[in-house]
């Protein structure tokens, strides 16, 4: 097929030097490709290659505690993909010997894993013909052949599927084939087919493109419009006690569960209370006065935060929580507008 030999020859002339690309070891393209969700590969590449140092292995990986493993993605969001990550681990060392598997199938079988990335994996370690569609392809495909159907709809969505898997299917006799072909078309989407201002003059598949040659690259994909953005308020408190510091560990069952953050409660009433009433009322202790840090701000998919910083000095110790030092509290995993804190705290204001 034409456009799978435009896709190669493109991918192999112009493919960015990524140190995932460098390997055909599943588990380390397995990690990439769980950390590349939604994240960008400028960010993914130093934790990728901070986990690659400290976890070579899916074996290091499984004997690893929970707390090592989320503390090495803190900051890329989405933690129940670290926890998927161990427990998949330790069911490949129980049930396949430390084996990575090998077949679609006993992938998709493995916690955290969907049909896109087992395809990945499938395809980019071992050159199995198995389709991969992300964003970056979607994007891609939908120009491509012209689809104005929504990609989230069952039977776009479908023939989006059968339009990769007929790609990485005709690259299959070539060396590497399907583990470029998929590649190229993730490529193409991340550098040349962006979703605004599209590189359309460097695209290698410009003349066989059925949205540039109807005017309607800027129109496809044809997504339903993004929820408007939430926004929420906090009042967080650092309590300093003898050069300590009050944190408390999430509880399970919630957003960033078991990770680590300063004591906070959420405004819901436009913060008419005065932060002080907060914080006693919220810990159950007295502070002589209370001082203002100013604010953080952070966003959580659709979510705007605002967080206000008060330090206070307490008397005696909470009993509720764990009283640490600035650097017990920096070896937590703590959630991103918490490491804001720390790093406000370390910056001078403690």
């Amino acid at each position: 097929m034409v456009i799978a030999k435009a896709l190669l020859a493109w991918f192999r002339a112009n493919a960015r030097d990524l140190p995932w690309r460098r390997t055909r070891d599943p588990y380390a393209i397995w990690i990439s490709e769980v950390m590349l969700q939604q994240t960008q590969v400028k960010t993914v590449i130093p934790y990728w290659g901070r986990w690659m140092k400290h976890l070579p292995t899916v074996h290091s990986l499984a004997r690893a505690s929970e707390e090592r493993v989320v503390k090495l993605w803190e900051g890329l969001g989405y933690y129940s993909r670290a926890r998927n990550l161990h427990k998949a681990a330790r069911l490949i060392v129980n049930e396949h010997r430390a084996e990575f598997p090998r077949t679609f199938d006993a992938i998709l079988a493995l916690p955290g894993i969907g049909r896109y990335t087992a395809g990945a994996i499938c395809s980019i370690a071992f050159d199995q013909p198995l389709p991969v569609l992300d964003g970056n392809v979607v994007r891609v495909l939908t120009r491509l052949f012209g689809i104005s159907g929504n990609p989230k709809e069952r039977r776009t969505n479908e023939r989006l599927w059968q339009l990769a898997s007929m790609l990485v299917s005709a690259a299959a006799s070539e060396q590497s084939g399907c583990s470029h072909l998929n590649q190229a078309l993730m490529e193409l989407g991340a550098v040349i087919c962006l979703p605004q201002m599209p590189k359309c003059e460097s695209c290698p598949l410009r003349r066989c493109c059925a949205a540039l040659a109807t005017d309607r690259v800027n129109r496809l994909p044809n997504l339903p419009a993004r929820a408007p953005a939430t926004h929420r308020h906090f009042i967080a408190f650092v309590i300093n006690s003898n050069d300590r510091f009050l944190v408390r560990q999430r509880p399970d069952g919630i957003v960033n569960q078991r990770l680590w953050e300063f004591p906070n409660v959420e405004i819901t009433n436009g913060g008419a209370a005065h932060p002080k009433s907060i914080a006693e009322k919220l810990l159950g202790m007295r502070f002589a006065s209370i001082e203002n840090l100013g604010a953080i701000h952070h966003s959580i998919t659709r979510y705007r935060i605002a967080v206000d910083v008060f330090r206070c000095t307490a008397q005696h110790k909470s009993k509720t929580g764990q009283w640490l030092t600035l650097e017990e509290v920096d070896q937590r995993a703590l959630t991103s507008a918490h490491r804001k804190i720390l790093a406000k705290i370390r910056n001078g204001s403690n």
